[in-house]
């Protein structure tokens, strides 16, 4: 059972296939979690770069952040930037509706969830997620 739980990286890099149709639908323009290898978008920030620090206003951000402890900051951050005109973040998130984060900023008006059926299998694993997924989508 620990191995839901625990993970030698916080990061998972999303799978293209999956990107690319949800960039059919949102056109993205901004990737605030990327490294300079795995960015999804033209404009994008690396942890150097420090995404939390960085004004995302006017952008369609796709959002796949760090799923360690610190992710609700991101998710904090992905609910304040949607507020802005012509925002909106689509984050892809384990499917934690347990934690304080999601209560706290995934259910408000306005904001729209889709459970994702199966489990990912992220960075071009051949194996799936240990845990489930889902799209929280912040739209001001």
């Amino acid at each position: 059972m620990s191995v839901h739980f625990s993970s030698k990286t916080f990061e998972w890099a999303t799978p293209q296939d999956f990107f690319d149709e949800l960039k059919k639908e949102f056109n993205f323009d901004l990737d605030p979690c990327a490294t300079k290898y795995n960015a999804k978008c033209k404009n994008y920030f690396t942890k150097e770069d420090n995404g939390l620090e960085k004004d995302w206003g006017g952008y369609c951000v796709f959002m796949n952040p760090p799923y360690g402890r610190y992710i609700s900051n991101w998710i904090h951050k992905a609910w304040q930037e949607s507020k802005k005109p012509n925002t909106t973040v689509v984050c892809l998130l384990p499917a934690r509706t347990d934690t304080r984060w999601f209560h706290n900023y995934c259910i408000k008006e306005r904001v729209q969830i889709r459970f994702l059926q199966g489990r990912l299998k992220f960075g071009g694993s051949k194996n799936s997620a240990p845990f489930p997924s889902m799209l929280v989508i912040f739209k001001g």
